[in-house]
């Protein structure tokens, strides 16, 4: 690689971008691989279990968009819409588990929504960037709750669930409402927590 001048030793912005790039692909893989493992354990136990990868997942405020929803909003493929409202139909879904990785700038959660009652569990897989969180986070906090949002690509509603801890989908939830992550993904302050 040609310097172009002294101290240039670093990867340049494009070298980064590009090992994040497979840093990122390898995480999302073990996501969807750890999603198929959770629903084949399911299954074993008789649920009925409708996976989803995401092709999108925004940490959406309520000053972010055309409406009022906040929270987690994951955009689904077509062909998964009828399966998840043929799920969302059967049951309430009253409990769920969050379960997260978060590497270079980037968290990786897969959501199950679990309804006992029917032994019905969607596992919604997605992933997005931390600097994105911040405003979603402080609504979180003041609200005492986190939602999670499920549309199509025409922004088709599908369904919603409401979620009473925050800190299953941020633990420490003060570090993310107060801070922003620069590329590597070490944490710089940005301003106070509200």
């Amino acid at each position: 690689m040609p310097k172009t001048g002294e101290g240039d030793d670093k990867p340049d912005y494009a070298e980064q971008i590009a090992a994040s790039s497979d840093v990122h692909k390898g995480a999302w893989q073990r996501t969807l691989d750890d999603m198929a493992a959770m629903a084949e354990d399911l299954e074993d136990e008789g649920w009925d279990v409708v996976t989803i990868g995401a092709g999108h997942t925004a940490p959406t405020n309520p000053d972010s968009g055309e409406t009022d929803r906040w929270g987690f909003v994951h955009v689904v493929p077509d062909n998964k819409a009828e399966p998840f409202a043929e799920a969302v139909e059967t049951g309430k879904f009253p409990e769920y588990r969050v379960f997260r990785n978060e590497m270079q700038g980037r968290i990786f959660m897969l959501t199950q929504l679990l309804d006992p009652e029917s032994e019905t569990a969607i596992l919604i897989a997605g992933n997005f960037e931390v600097r994105h969180a911040p405003g979603l986070v402080k609504t979180a906090l003041k609200e005492d709750m986190m939602y999670t949002h499920v549309q199509t690509l025409d922004q088709t509603h599908l369904g919603s669930f409401r979620h009473d801890d925050v800190e299953k989908f941020f633990p420490d939830p003060h570090k993310y409402a107060g801070y922003d992550v620069d590329f590597e993904g070490a944490l710089d302050e940005d301003d106070e927590a509200e």
